[in-house]
């Protein structure tokens, strides 16, 4: 540690010591040096986290020092020691197993609640400009939507398939342009709200929200839509993901997909750095970069990529903003059941996502994949 951390802009003070170690920058104290090496060494980022939610260490900046760890991910852990790690990782369950599935959707949805803004909005925000602040974040949700729904040009009487439901926000938006919406999703808490909302909004007659699995969709569409999805099925299912879409498009028709991305050119050992922002913003992994994303849509179907953009600094600010406002409703967040435990490490997860976008280890994006016209060459 003392080898790693003196060539990082990284402070770290033991208990029991005067002076830090590392080139400055953020300062972490070690409360509890040795369940904190214990832990640290044995499961690499897992136990760096769960030292942190047990206060065996702190910092006043968690942001700023994870944003230096993912900066330097490829330099933290010889590949040995993880190809160590990952052998016994591989035999362990996943503790959220364990937790009936509809306490966990209950707990979701109010720990949600707790920072998501009206819209209920839980992916990336685009906002004005920097610094954001939380009573922007709905309309930046809604600008969010909005540039979506111009990609696939959804306008008055257009047929939209919208790929993967969530709360409903970008169904009632698409409604109130004048789109006819099937919006599907595999989760029946998601469906039940998602309607309700609907409802309440007044567009239940041109909205329809399904609980199905996307590859059981049926129909041709002029668009869909589909916001932090396709990281969701995996990476052997992307070439799959990327021809339900050319199955289910019009001819002439257009998809516009939001995706959390990975730089190509990452090691193994920075994608393993990204695990939590995958488990926490979207389940799932790896995440797939953007040029196979346009590797696969070329390779596997008939549509083109027709525009691409670019916009992690906002997914930072949005974490930010969600972070902020979870901290702030500490009191209420005990009310719920959630005690210091959970809420450090919530904040820890929220951080370190914030630091992958920060540290550019992460990037958000909006892809627009046009379908040839009927008679027109791809």
């Amino acid at each position: 540690m003392r080898h790693t951390i003196g060539r990082l802009p990284l402070r770290i003070r033991l208990a029991g010591t005067a002076r830090p170690v590392g080139r400055g920058g953020p300062l972490m104290e070690v409360r509890d040096p040795h369940s904190f090496f214990r832990r640290t060494c044995a499961n690499g980022l897992v136990g760096f986290k769960d030292s942190y939610t047990a206060g065996e260490w702190d910092t006043t900046d968690l942001v700023g020092v994870l944003t230096v760890l993912a900066e330097h991910a490829d330099a933290l852990v010889p590949e040995a020691l993880e190809r160590t790690r990952g052998a016994r990782r591989a035999g362990e369950s996943d503790r959220h197993h364990h937790t009936p599935k509809a306490a966990r959707a209950d707990a979701a949805h109010e720990l949600l609640s707790l920072f998501l803004d009206e819209t209920l909005t839980y992916s990336c925000a685009l906002f004005r400009g920097f610094p954001a602040e939380h009573q922007l974040l709905s309309a930046a949700q809604h600008r969010k939507i909005d540039r979506l729904l111009d990609l696939a040009h959804v306008g008055p009487g257009t047929q939209l398939l919208e790929m993967g439901s969530g709360r409903g926000e970008l169904a009632v938006r698409a409604a109130v342009r004048g789109a006819r919406v099937l919006t599907v999703t595999h989760s029946a808490e998601q469906q039940a709200l998602a309607a309700r909302r609907v409802r309440a909004a007044g567009v239940g007659d041109r909205v329809t929200v399904l609980l199905r699995d996307y590859r059981r969709v049926l129909g041709r569409y002029d668009a869909i839509v589909g916001v932090e999805t396709v990281e969701a099925v995996g990476a052997g299912f992307w070439p799959e993901y990327l021809m339900m879409l050319d199955r289910l498009l019009a001819p002439g028709g257009r998809a516009a997909l939001q995706a959390v991305t990975m730089p190509q050119e990452r090691t193994p050992a920075s994608r393993a750095a990204g695990n939590w922002a995958q488990k926490y913003i979207c389940p799932a992994g790896p995440l797939p970069s953007a040029q196979a994303l346009e590797e696969f849509t070329g390779r596997f179907t008939g549509l083109s990529v027709t525009a691409r953009d670019a916009f992690g600094a906002h997914y930072a600010e949005t974490l930010r903003l969600w972070r902020e406002r979870f901290t702030a409703r500490a009191a209420e967040a005990d009310a719920l059941g959630f005690d210091e435990t959970f809420r450090r490490l919530w904040h820890f997860c929220l951080a370190h996502a914030e630091a992958g976008f920060r540290s550019g280890l992460l990037d958000v994006q909006q892809l627009q994949l046009t379908k040839p016209a009927e008679g027109v060459a791809g």
